[in-house]
């Protein structure tokens, strides 16, 4: 199962042969190519390219996968890049790992048969440079060095607390009521994104007093009637014993950004799958945004 963009920098050097110029085709550095090579025929457990004073030449077994990567790249520019194989390491922020896995990892699998898919649910940003991911979908985007974001979709959360919290704490009608209320959110230290800081917008100097790390574990505090909690829209919208509060007057609304590097983005399969997620949030916005 090789990776088709591993393939690609592979076809660029035993064409072209030499890393500079091969580098110069794909837009990226002769490390980068060098280490794209090392990589694939230590997967392969053998030598692809002979280096002599005139450039890479491919050993036989080199030419062998060229003939076989030819064929792909015939495949993929008759538009069947989405079956290309290979691992795809993907970390996302736990609702969105939530969401994938229920809405779109049915539509995924169908779509990209051979794509090997590693889902990481990420508590801080990984480090794309160490490639501890491909891609990341994050909470705020990046437009800093050779990492760019684009906007998947936006969503809305919203204040939700069981009947018998309320019940035993007071009504809530007006934002100043939450301070009689105890609240459940993040542990401020350990908030790890500027978009998961909200309950100032909700309140100033409005603190949580039952703090964890996890969304789900926060949801399940407020289904135990332990608190007012901050959700996403569509997660909350699952547990009818939530009820919203406050809903004509708080509305916050995030955006889910897909992070990657240049390198990446240029791939053909890299581009397919971020069209499909693209895609598929686009369809489900309604699911996303809560409206009156």
């Amino acid at each position: 199962m090789l990776s088709w963009d591993d393939l690609q920098f592979f076809l660029a050097v035993s064409r072209e042969g030499q890393l500079s110029r091969a580098a110069r085709v794909l837009g990226t550095s002769h490390v980068t190519v060098s280490r794209r090579i090392d990589r694939l025929e230590q997967a392969l457990n053998t030598r692809l390219f002979e280096r002599n004073p005139r450039g890479y030449e491919p050993t036989p077994a080199g030419r062998r996968l060229v003939e076989m990567a030819e064929r792909m790249e015939e495949a993929a520019d008759q538009g069947t890049v989405s079956r290309q194989a290979g691992p795809l390491r993907l970390a996302v922020p736990e609702g969105f790992a939530s969401l994938f896995s229920t809405h779109l990892w049915p539509d995924f699998i169908a779509k990209f048969p051979l794509i090997s898919l590693e889902l990481i649910t990420m508590s801080q940003i990984l480090s794309l440079s160490r490639r501890e991911a491909d891609m990341s979908v994050t909470l705020d985007p990046i437009s800093s060095g050779p990492y760019r974001s684009e906007r998947l979709a936006n969503y809305t959360l919203h204040l939700y607390a069981t009947e018998s919290c309320l019940a035993a704490n007071g009504p809530i009608t007006r934002r100043e009521d939450l301070r009689r209320h105890r609240i459940i959110g993040y542990i401020e230290e350990m908030i790890f994104a500027p978009g998961l800081d909200y309950l100032g917008e909700v309140l100033p100097g409005l603190r949580a007093s039952i703090r964890s790390s996890s969304v789900f574990n926060q949801l399940a505090a407020a289904r135990n009637h332990l608190g007012v909690v901050v959700l996403p829209h569509y997660i909350a919208v699952k547990y009818p014993e939530l009820r919203i509060i406050l809903p004509d007057e708080v509305t916050l609304t995030r955006s889910y950004w897909l992070t990657c590097h240049r390198e990446v983005r240029a791939m053909r399969r890299e581009r397919a799958v971020i069209a499909f997620l693209t895609d598929s949030l686009t369809a489900r916005g309604s699911e996303l945004i809560r409206t009156p």
